[in-house]
């Protein structure tokens, strides 16, 4: 093991985490700004652009989980001052997730009408016409979804999270420029929608790729013609990168599960679960850019064997994610109503919406770190099986079986829904990594070699 200390002052994190933040809070912004523009396309593309994200989703949560896990590998091996392994760690990963994403591709196209038709189920006749047109376009940026985020998470192993926001400033500004003048200069339908995002994601992917090729970052990929295999390489992506994939592919699953169960709720439900949910992703924000950005921190202590200053640069991170998270939510808290009033709902779903926000956001104050950021702690570590397999079983059992329970046989509706996701997953998960982070059974999970 390399003897350096690794050393981040608070200018260097706060350097790291601000990007972060912005480019989280840019992707939402934008994506509501699509969705409104959506709209204006009228209901058949509405649904048609809804359906087809959620398989979207799936893929992008599924390749940014796998980046993320080759991000750790590349800053343990940057932890041990071994940046010519770490280059070919990021070799391996381009290569690896391109190879993956084209084959997952194929078969999205080859089995199109088999996923349309029994995944969708039985829609109207415009909204399927809206549904493959768009499905053509957007699942051929597949790939590029791949690529990109393995490109974000090397910048973010250099601790160059600057790049990554430039590079989404270009690709969301594409996205919505697109979309604004398809939409509204050109009349085109859902085609307006599809064209910018294929576009989009693919001159992401080019621009980051590109520049991975200078030599002048620690992590270039100006030899990946020269590319040699390394099993050892390989297989410390895959055990790190694999197991957060399929934790991350679950996790999307369960949501489409309680998003059909919530369906037989009733509209103001459907309603306040889309408006609510909107919400949580902006009560999370601040402390999913700080995970993002302990990914970096952590894995170069391990990569170091500092074990020391693994924990003490987590625990400081939580101390900011807490004190960040609580301030911004309070805030949010204050605003919502004026945010609901925006949307224009019935009485009814923006009182759900309201309730869902208040337990969301107050369940994310207290209980939302031990929950996420100490198993991102873990992957960061080498230790994402354990996390992997805990997730998915706390998933099944207590947020869809919860939920089902709470908003079925209690009758709390889309409330039990949220009480099963907030509560009841989160301190399960929390209870159970902590005593994994205490225990100190992730030492020793380093990558090998």
């Amino acid at each position: 093991m390399n003897s350096s200390v690794i050393d981040f002052s608070d200018k260097q994190l706060i350097k790291l985490i601000w990007p972060l933040v912005l480019e989280q809070f840019l992707s939402l912004a934008v994506g509501l700004a699509d969705s409104i523009m959506v709209a204006q396309v009228g209901d058949a593309a509405v649904s048609g652009v809804s359906l087809v994200d959620s398989v979207s989703a799936l893929m992008l949560f599924i390749f940014s989980a796998m980046a993320a896990g080759g991000a750790a590998v590349c800053g343990q091996y940057i932890g041990r001052s071994g940046y010519e392994d770490a280059r070919n760690a990021g070799r391996h990963l381009i290569l690896m997730m391109g190879t993956v994403s084209l084959i997952i591709t194929v078969l999205l196209y080859v089995f199109s009408g088999f996923i349309i038709s029994n995944l969708f189920g039985s829609i109207e006749p415009d909204v399927m016409s809206a549904t493959r047109r768009y499905y053509m376009y957007v699942m051929a940026s597949v790939p590029a979804m791949a690529l990109y985020h393995s490109g974000a998470a090397m910048f973010r192993s250099m601790g160059r999270t600057d790049i990554t926001l430039k590079v989404s400033l270009v690709m969301n500004f594409i996205n919505l420029a697109g979309n604004a003048v398809l939409i509204f200069g050109f009349g085109r339908g859902v085609e307006g929608v599809a064209i910018p995002t294929l576009v989009s994601w693919w001159t992401a992917a080019v621009i980051i790729i590109i520049l991975l090729l200078n030599r002048k970052y620690p992590l270039h990929l100006a030899d990946i013609f020269h590319f040699r295999f390394n099993r050892i390489v390989l297989k410390n992506i895959i055990s790190l990168g694999i197991p957060g994939g399929i934790e991350n592919g679950m996790f999307q699953m369960g949501k489409l599960v309680l998003f059909s169960f919530i369906s037989t709720m009733g509209t103001a439900s459907i309603t306040a679960n889309a408006v609510g949910g909107a919400l949580a992703n902006l009560n999370v924000m601040p402390g999913c850019a700080i995970n993002l950005a302990m990914t970096t921190v952590v894995s170069r202590c391990i990569g170091a064997g500092d074990y020391d200053r693994a924990r003490y640069y987590y625990k400081k991170l939580c101390i900011w994610t807490y004190a960040v998270t609580a301030v911004f939510i309070a805030v949010l808290l204050i605003l919502t109503p004026a945010i609901l009033s925006i949307y224009d709902v019935s009485p009814e779903a923006s009182e759900m919406a309201l309730n869902i926000e208040r337990l969301h956001g107050i369940a994310t104050i207290f209980i939302w770190v031990p929950a996420f950021s100490t198993p991102n702690f873990l992957r960061s570590a080498g230790d994402a099986s354990f996390t992997m397999i805990v997730s998915a079983a706390v998933m099944w059992t207590g947020r869809v079986l919860g939920a089902y329970v709470l908003g079925k046989y209690f009758g709390m509706g889309v409330m039990g829904v949220w009480v099963a996701h907030t509560i009841i997953d989160w301190i399960a998960r929390g209870t159970i990594f902590n005593i994994r982070y205490f225990r100190r059974k992730w030492m020793g999970k380093a990558i090998k070699g």
